[in-house]
């Protein structure tokens, strides 16, 4: 087994960030323990900490980090002191936005997937839920949230721009068409193409390049219709391929079908680095009271691993995370009457990775059962099980 080094740069950012990323990177150490390999983690600043102690969003010396590392870990953006105030002119998100350009990641993906012991949770029917497994991919640095904006200083009139260019069409929709190949060779472009010009463009590049995957069945869907789809019937979905401002909407909505917005991670690639974070924003209701749920940080740690090409590595904290919440190691948006607390579930899921949880095999669907000692472990923060 051969050893490798990386460097990684860690954002906790605001709310609940830094809680889930410490879990994070709790997996990621128990990882390299277990393989040999060696994590280098420099911590940085960005969001609304960032403001509040250089005035801006991403600090230059963040910047100047993040391009030096291998990959980046990020918790999340987001105080409700900027966020409910309109007028204020620096903001959380803008260092967001700001490193993504920055970086060039313009591709975002975000796997949604269900697990059996959390049907419960979601709004929708269990057979809806089966074998739903899908991957969206999110164009990131085009649109509206890049255009030019304008508000009239009288307050009555607002305008966003909202662009696209061929070239950051092609860029994501190769790396999709690509994705598809390899799964269930089929895609589904969502847009607003009998309104929005930028979707009719959208339209007339996906046709072109879906010429080069043959094997590639492509579905075209507008956002509305697709809104709902996504709760009728959510198996028909594969690869979904869709614009910035769409996939950031759908996104959460298809949370609902794990069960929590807590669950989902997701993937920013650009052409020479990448980003890992949560969906989900900074919650910062929960801040401080080790409740949050950290699952969505740390499948994000996994798909770092994937990106770093650790493939059994990341395998191993997908079996981790899947025996967690089967066992019912869970937060408390997904059981709030017996709940365990976000330190706890990173030490749980830290313990099966390093082999310390001697019951917790995978080769039986992750039906393994704890003794009441060993759960009594658990529930008093034992951050090992014996």
């Amino acid at each position: 087994m051969s050893t490798k080094r990386f460097h990684v740069a860690v954002i906790p950012g605001d709310g609940i960030g830094p809680e889930v990323t410490e879990q994070a990177v709790k997996v990621l150490r128990a990882i390299a323990q277990r393989f040999g390999h060696s994590f280098d983690f420099v911590e940085c600043l960005m969001g609304a900490i960032a403001i509040d102690k250089t005035g801006l969003p991403l600090p230059l010396e963040t910047l100047e980090v993040v391009k030096r590392t291998d990959a980046i870990l990020l918790g999340a953006i987001g105080d409700p002191k900027y966020d409910h105030n309109p007028a204020a002119t620096v903001r959380p998100e803008q260092g967001l936005l700001q490193l993504r350009k920055e970086l060039g990641l313009f591709s975002n993906i975000r796997p949604i997937h269900t697990y059996n012991s959390l049907y419960h949770l979601s709004p929708l029917k269990h057979h809806l839920l089966e074998g739903v497994d899908i991957l969206m991919f999110r164009e990131l640095t085009g649109g509206s949230y890049f255009g030019k904006k304008e508000r009239s200083t009288d307050g009555l009139r607002a305008s966003d721009e909202y662009t696209y260019s061929r070239e950051e069409i092609e860029r994501i929709a190769h790396p999709a068409f690509r994705a598809a190949e390899q799964r269930k060779k089929k895609i589904t472009l969502i847009d607003k193409a009998n309104v929005l010009e930028t979707s009719r463009d959208w339209r007339s590049v996906v046709r072109e390049i879906a010429l080069r995957y043959p094997e590639v069945k492509v579905d075209y869907l507008y956002v509305d219709n697709a809104a709902m789809q996504l709760i009728l019937n959510p198996k028909q979905f594969d690869v979904i391929l869709t614009e910035n401002m769409f996939g950031d909407i759908l996104s959460d909505e298809a949370s609902v079908l794990a069960g929590s917005l807590g669950l989902l991670p997701s993937a920013s690639l650009g052409t020479n680095t990448a980003m890992f974070e949560p969906i989900h924003g900074s919650y910062p209701q929960a801040a401080g009271k080790d409740i949050a749920n950290p699952i969505g940080a740390i499948l994000s740690a996994m798909m770092l691993l994937e990106y770093l090409e650790l493939h059994d590595e990341a395998e191993l904290v997908r079996q981790a995370v899947q025996w967690s919440l089967t066992n019912g190691f869970v937060a408390k948006d997904l059981n709030p009457a017996n709940y365990y607390a976000t330190s706890v579930i990173g030490d749980v899921i830290s313990d099966i990775i390093s082999n310390r949880i001697p019951n917790a095999h995978f080769q039986d669907k992750h039906q393994a059962v704890l003794s009441s000692s060993q759960m009594e472990n658990i529930a008093i923060g034992k951050s090992t099980i014996i």
